[in-house]
């Protein structure tokens, strides 16, 4: 058995210098992409094609990262860059325009995710300065921040909300909080760590250590929750290693790492599909590669797509 990808598309984005990152939208039909060319570009992709929308200036440096917000709160889109700010754009009247720009990190910021929208318009932030910030309003322009100060050495790489359900809520007898699911988040950083943290008396304290890279973790990624008592992180590192972290919430057993697999070079993003089934892997090998775990509980290839090739692996 084989498992097929097709490079649906291509968009030639007009960027004048390398992209770090490309992001579709709630709905699939926008997407935003950003450049060392300090700006970020809005598309509108319909039957394939894509409509520049608007070029977004504000950054002073390198634009690492965007991430839309959920359409409930209208059309958000936030960007961070090395220029140490992070922008917060919002389309009124199909003008884009700066609704906050938030200056209060001394170094570049590296990943930013707005939190799942049952927990309001929260984003996350990390950045080289060992810290990470969460951003939020109260819908009345007004803007706060939380600032974790020390939360890795040599600099905070990547951030990733966990799924705002409690893991088990679908079976009996799971273990559940009387007051509902608490904030979590996952942070990697120069260190060589993932860590976890929740959200406690407004404020936020670490939880666990995940500690088996051996090199910078670049990026980390929380699994989307069907219900399951079955919690997952993925991280990736310099060290070129994979690696599936899992947490039975039924039993209360410490996270437990799985090594997806050694790459033949450094390791820079990781991606779960909706469903938290699939895990999408790319590198300094230009390769984006698809994982999905078999009954045995092994990780295996089952799509490996290079510049733009499709390549199908056997199942």
């Amino acid at each position: 058995m084989s498992e097929h990808v097709s490079v649906q598309s291509t968009v030639d984005t007009g960027h004048e210098d390398m992209i770090h990152d490309a992001q579709l939208d709630y709905y699939g039909r926008r997407l935003a992409t950003c450049s060392s060319d300090k700006t970020v570009k809005v598309f509108e992709i319909t039957n394939g094609k894509q409509t520049l929308l608007d070029t977004l200036r504000g950054h002073d440096g390198p634009v690492w990262q965007v991430s839309w917000a959920h359409p409930k709160f209208g059309s958000i889109l936030a960007s961070c860059s090395y220029d140490r700010k992070v922008i917060i754009w919002k389309e009124v009247n199909s003008t884009w325009g700066k609704l906050y720009e938030f200056g209060e990190h001394k170094s570049s910021v590296n990943s930013i995710q707005w939190a799942p929208h049952e927990w309001g318009l929260l984003l996350a932030c990390a950045s080289s300065d060992e810290s990470f910030s969460i951003l939020s309003t109260t819908g009345d322009g007004q803007w706060k921040y939380i600032k974790v100060e020390g939360a890795h050495t040599l600099g905070c790489n990547a951030v990733s909300w966990a799924p705002p359900i409690n893991p088990g809520s679908l079976v009996e007898g799971s273990r559940t909080s009387p007051s509902g699911p608490v904030k979590r988040l996952v942070t990697g950083g120069g260190d060589n760590m993932a860590k976890i943290w929740r959200e406690e008396n407004d404020g936020w304290t670490m939880e666990e250590k995940l500690e088996t890279h051996t090199d910078w973790v670049r990026d980390v990624a929380w699994a989307p929750s069907v219900g399951l008592p079955l919690s997952r992180i993925a991280s990736c590192s310099q060290d070129c290693k994979v690696l599936i972290w899992t947490r039975d919430e039924s039993t209360g057993v410490n996270w437990t790492p799985k090594l997806l697999n050694k790459f033949s070079d450094v390791v820079w993003h990781v991606s779960w599909s909706v469903t938290g089934d699939i895990l999408a892997v790319s590198g300094g090998d230009n390769k984006v590669t698809l994982w999905k775990e078999q009954k045995d509980g092994e990780w295996v290839c089952v799509s490996e797509v290079n510049k733009g090739q499709q390549l199908p692996l056997e199942q």
